[in-house]
């Protein structure tokens, strides 16, 4: 028996050794390892497995050292079955463990932990919710998970190992650097003996550094394709699994977008898709029905607008149904029985966090992790949004909207640096719309404390910087400070500071210590201008906490409150 066990696992180990050499076979190793029978608590676990067997995700080191791990659990596990470590010392040293009973509970945890940490989908996934209803009008399906059911997006993105560049961009860069070490030599020779020529060297200076960065984040663009592509292969087994029917089609995935982005695109894609097929469709029968032809259509598409890119998908389906939407969000405490729907606000219901009209969890979607892990995901990792178009017995269509330009949370990007009451600070230029100078007749202080100031005819709130970082503005005459209006959404906003000094590029890094945490402030992390560092406001966070702040005023104003009590 002992000989056997070891025979079989053995072999086992053999075939993932092939995957990790060749990279094919990972399906055959899942099922020989059970994996595809088990039912596991954690969704993100789930969609790792899934999105192996269907070729999404690539097989690394570390997915291999997991699946070797789950064979060494398994065999302790095989091993305490037969009694095997209680009776044999040959058996003992073979497998190199204790000889105890609680081996068993060890052997499973062990096997537990190779189940649910593989490095490449790591994931924060609340417990499976207990079935609930199915979606049947195309909606979302999702599990009623935690309010804090969130994705880390970042480690949860399908990494990019590498990039196919054309040689000719290389020789740019390399020719760009050597211009680089020239100018540096003749700056560092030069000395201050030729004021003008130094002046002439630093205009050289930024002009290589501008076109080197313009070089590299070329090179860092990746087309759709390389994500889109395995799509067709997940779509074609999920429709087969399920019995539907279906047209898979791709447009413009010759769009190339930056790889931290494509990588971040992966999985909401996956739910997506998945949601698609699995609720969207109808089945043949269902559509027979319905008057539409047996076979389904869904589509992923990707363009690009001004300084943004939209990646949709959509099906020709059922479509949402809002009044049941509105149903489930009045019945969780989600809306307000007092107030009129518009039907777009009713469909950004599905995207809250404890939002669910599933009546059973499949083993294709709605597992624990909804539309609002996408959301997260997408908002966190790339600044973007997700939106939702929907007609009842027609179809869905769900967009993601990425700002092209990479994340503002890091990286080298163009900036306002400011002063309020005395300190310096950097506005991300993405956000800024113009810079204005208000007069004091201009601004209007409204009942309820909150102030509006007039933009070129166009109503603004103001938001004074000082007060919401409780400093003191060193200048007190409104019409000497300067205002700068931002967008972010549909929402603008116009921002007070002291002075703005000037526009430049810096480079952004996180803290490294979790400040946000700790403190409740607009801050995004450091901005470094070369001769010092600044904090770099986060204008999203500022308006929402601005907008947080007249809710809870309204609400004291109700109540007869302190807004702070």
């Amino acid at each position: 028996m002992q000989d056997s066990i070891i025979q079989c696992i053995e072999d086992i180990e053999k075939q993932i050794l092939e995957v990790d050499a060749t990279g094919q076979g990972v399906e055959a190793v899942v099922d020989a390892l059970g994996l595809s029978c088990m039912q596991l608590s954690s969704a993100g676990v789930i969609a790792l497995l899934d999105m192996l067997k269907d070729g999404i995700t690539p097989v690394n080191s570390d997915i291999i050292s997991s699946l070797l791990g789950i064979c060494e659990a398994q065999k302790k596990f095989f091993f305490a079955l037969g009694g095997l470590l209680e009776g044999s010392a040959d058996a003992l040293a073979k497998i190199r463990t204790k000889p105890s009973a609680p081996v068993v509970e060890e052997s499973e945890a062990e096997a537990a932990k190779a189940f649910e940490e593989p490095p490449a989908a790591e994931a924060e996934v609340p417990e499976e919710a207990a079935p609930a209803e199915s979606a049947p009008a195309g909606e979302p399906d999702k599990a009623d998970a935690k309010a804090d059911n969130r994705t880390d997006a970042k480690s949860s993105a399908t990494a990019i190992s590498s990039i196919r560049v054309a040689t000719d961009r290389l020789d740019r860069v390399i020719e760009l650097v050597g211009k680089l070490m020239v100018t540096y030599a003749v700056i560092a020779q030069g000395g201050a003996t030729s004021m003008t020529q130094m002046a002439s060297s630093l205009r050289e200076l930024d002009n290589v550094i501008t076109r080197l960065q313009q070089e590299v984040n070329a090179i860092r663009l990746v087309p759709l394709k390389q994500i889109f592509m395995p799509m067709h292969r997940l779509v074609k087994s999920l429709s087969q699994k399920i019995g539907k029917k279906l047209d898979f089609e791709v447009k413009g995935d010759e769009l190339a977008l930056d790889k931290t982005i494509v990588e971040s695109l992966n999985e909401p894609l996956v739910h997506l898709l998945r949601n698609a097929v699995d609720h969207g469709l109808e089945d043949p029968a269902g559509r027979k029905a319905a008057g539409k032809p047996e076979s389904g259509t869904v589509t992923l598409a990707a363009w690009r607008k001004g300084d943004s890119a939209f990646i949709q998908v959509s099906d020709d389906g059922r479509g949402l149904d809002p009044d049941r939407i509105l149903a489930k969000a009045l019945e969780k405490g989600l809306a307000d029985p007092d107030k009129e729907y518009e039907t777009e606000e009713i469909l950004q219901f599905v995207l809250q966090s404890g939002f669910s009209t599933a009546e059973k969890i499949t083993d294709v979607s709605g597992r624990g992790v909804g539309m609002d892990a996408v959301v997260n995901a997408i908002k966190v990792a790339l600044d973007g949004d997700v939106s939702i178009e929907s007609t009842l017995g027609k179809g869905a269509a769900f967009t993601i909207t990425v700002p092209l330009d990479r994340s503002a949370n890091e990286g080298i990007v163009d900036a306002l640096v400011c002063k309020v009451g005395g300190d310096t600070f950097i506005m991300p230029s993405r956000d800024v719309v113009e810079i204005y100078m208000p007069r004091r007749h201009d601004v209007v202080e409204l009942p309820d404390g909150r102030e509006t100031v007039d933009v070129r005819g166009e109503i603004h709130a103001l938001l004074r910087l000082a007060d919401l970082l409780e400093l003191t503005p060193e200048i007190d005459n409104i019409e000497m400070a300067q205002a700068i209006v931002v967008r972010v959404g549909d929402y603008k906003g116009a921002i007070l500071v002291d002075e703005v000094l000037r526009q430049q590029q810096v480079v952004i890094t996180g803290f490294t210590v979790p400040v946000n945490e700790i403190f409740d402030v607009p801050i995004l992390g450091y901005g470094m201008m070369g001769e010092s560092d600044a904090l770099v406001i986060d204008a999203e966070e500022m308006i929402q906490q601005f907008q947080a702040r007249i809710a809870r005023n309204a609400q004291s104003s109700l109540t007869g409150t302190p807004a702070g009590a």
